[in-house]
């Protein structure tokens, strides 16, 4: 899977690339002036945007079928009556990352009700919540960190075409006699566009970035505080 995983990766980046350098051979004359270094930003812009629909599309599968909250509330309700049974269906239905750690968790607790005691069940319970949870965790943080680390490599990359452009402007004025004013041009041109390439990626993926781990953030606080309600219903329910 992993494997997979990586060869998708090099096949989306080498695509990206091809298309950045379609979009720069075929820009206005003021964007070609970015040099070869304007493709490998458009490059990173098209990754971050490809990572951003790849966590939407995950973080959408997460939430599950339906409504979260009647969701819980009808789960809830069901363990209180004592149909772990139904209850457990229900988050089969359901689908999402909430759904399957509960669900882990109640097809053990029902699992060992009859033959260990309820105090044993119960920890059962718990670890089988535990281990879920940290399966789940990864598939919704997977990606967080790829798409942080290219909105830093687009800043230094802008940062790296205004030097570039900027040394190409100096030396266009240490020229004897008159500065050529075309090379002058050309340099800050440069300097500017790969700026503004490398700020535009970088402040993209670096709100992308958190807006997705406020979100999964949001999701890792539902499941703690859904199973410690359902461990607590589980625990209290025959009292």
């Amino acid at each position: 899977m992993a494997r997979l995983n990586n060869l998708v990766f090099v096949v989306i980046f080498f695509v990206s690339m091809a298309v950045s350098w379609f979009i720069w051979d075929n820009s206005p004359e003021y964007l070609k002036q970015g040099g070869p270094l304007l493709v490998l930003g458009l490059t990173l812009l098209f990754l971050v945007l490809t990572f951003c629909i790849e966590r939407w599309i995950v973080l959408w599968r997460a939430g599950g079928r339906g409504n979260a909250a009647a969701f819980i509330r009808n789960m809830r309700a069901s363990i209180r009556e004592g149909d772990i049974p139904g209850a457990t269906e229900s988050c089969k239905k359901q689908g999402g990352s909430l759904a399957n750690v509960v669900g882990a968790g109640l097809q053990r607790y029902q699992a060992v009700r009859g033959p260990t005691e309820e105090k044993e069940a119960l920890k059962e319970t718990r670890q089988a919540i535990e281990e879920a949870h940290s399966l789940e965790t990864p598939l919704l943080e997977r990606n967080l960190s790829a798409l942080a680390t290219l909105a830093s490599i687009a800043t230094l990359l802008g940062l790296l075409g205004t030097t570039v452009g900027m040394i190409r402007a100096f030396r266009a004025m240490s020229q004897a006699g008159a500065p050529d004013a075309t090379q002058l041009a050309l340099g800050i041109s440069e300097a500017l566009v790969n700026t503004a390439m490398g700020l535009t990626t970088a402040i993209v993926g670096t709100v992308l970035y958190n807006y997705f781990t406020s979100r999964v953030d949001s999701f890792n606080n539902a499941i703690e505080q859904t199973t410690y309600e359902v461990l607590q219903i589980l625990e209290h329910r025959d009292s």
